[in-house]
């Protein structure tokens, strides 16, 4: 089966604008935007036929261009990553069988997530999309609360069924935990939503044609469109495998995200 990852960028992100640009520290001191890093991330991914970068933005067209990636450009009235990677599966001729939405603000995503995803929607042949999802250790539970506390809306934390199949993904910490006190190391019911998709032809077709729904506007959560529609998602465990993930979400995260680099000995 053939596979392609779309890294959706755009320059005019609400929360933090230019935030593909922003320039990242690694471990040797080196600096490299957070698209540079998200494509690195990409290349890093086995079983997978092509990369692109879709953005509508001419700055970060040439920055791409630059380090030598793959990029389509797209229309600047793309709502989200994932009508984007529509967009830019339109443009490439569509003929891959999975379409992978790495979003080019997650440069810490490990490999393995993305091939354990790949691999689930694989496995389940009637599955229209799938997505991973990180049981949180008390250190990273603890993130989310401290955005939240600060009035920061951090990462997405996702519910879901026996089946696996999603319930609900929303940027307050759900469900609700009694505040209870965990340990940095000791799991917790929560799961962080990772910022990745994966995709079959037809349902990105169905969803560029889809108006957003009320649930989406409020959380700005694009994955909402599926289940307001009442199109499951299909979630995927993933195991961190002792690494830490965070995405670039807001500025505060830069110094998080580098101090994760440097311990993960990562140029």
């Amino acid at each position: 089966m053939s596979v392609l990852i779309v890294i959706p960028a755009r320059f005019a992100s609400v929360r933090y604008p230019g935030k593909a640009l922003a320039p990242l520290c690694g471990a040797t001191g080196q600096e490299k935007t957070l698209i540079r890093r998200s494509w690195d991330a990409a290349l890093a991914v086995g079983g997978v036929d092509r990369v692109v970068i879709a953005t509508d933005d001419d700055r970060i067209r040439a920055e791409a261009a630059g380090f030598g990636a793959d990029v389509v450009m797209t229309s600047p009235d793309c709502r989200n990553g994932t009508e984007r990677c529509a967009e830019a599966l339109d443009a490439l001729g569509g003929d891959h069988d999975i379409i992978v939405n790495l979003q080019g603000d997650a440069p810490l995503t490990p490999p393995w997530f993305v091939e354990d995803l790949i691999a689930a929607l694989k496995a389940h042949p009637t599955a229209e999309m799938a997505t991973p999802v990180l049981r949180c250790d008390g250190r990273s539970l603890a993130g989310f609360q401290e955005d939240r506390r600060a009035g920061r809306v951090g990462g997405t934390t996702a519910v879901f069924g026996a089946d696996g199949k999603a319930l609900y993904f929303s940027k307050e910490v759900i469900p609700y935990t009694a505040d209870k006190d965990w340990q940095d190391d000791n799991l917790t019911p929560i799961f962080h939503h990772v910022g990745v998709y994966a995709y079959r032809p037809s349902a990105l077709a169905a969803y560029a044609r889809w108006a957003p729904g009320p649930l989406e506007e409020l959380e700005g959560l694009e994955q909402l469109r599926f289940l307001e529609r009442d199109h499951p998602v299909h979630c995927v465990e993933v195991d961190a495998r002792g690494r830490a993930f965070w995405e670039l979400n807001n500025p505060e995260d830069v110094a998080r995200i580098e101090a994760i680099l440097k311990d993960l000995d990562i140029e």
